[in-house]
């Protein structure tokens, strides 16, 4: 996987995490076309305990592909039906208020 950090006062911190295969594709479904760049995903490598303590300090949360969606349901933090799919590519976003 990877994961970045996106530091900002006003709204929180933004963690960006997608599975390794998905950066720099595009994805499409029917309408929706969505790029994975590495600009907001980063080309950092992370572990999934990594992973897992950068999730707990997040203010918001952006998430693409099976292994990244999957370790945000296992900590509780969305539930399977709080996701959305892209094609076979699960996404998620999640907001802290």
């Amino acid at each position: 996987m990877f994961l970045k950090v996106h530091c900002s006062r006003e709204t929180g911190d933004v963690v960006a995490v997608c599975d390794r295969e998905l950066l720099n594709t595009t994805i499409c479904h029917e309408k929706l076309s969505l790029t994975i760049t590495d600009s907001f995903y980063g080309t950092t490598p992370a572990t999934e305990s990594e992973v897992r303590e950068a999730l707990k300090r997040a203010g918001n949360i952006n998430l693409i592909g099976e292994r990244s969606v999957n370790i945000a349901i296992e900590m509780g933090l969305i539930a399977q039906s709080g996701c959305m799919m892209i094609g076979k590519v699960p996404h998620a976003q999640i907001y802290q208020l």
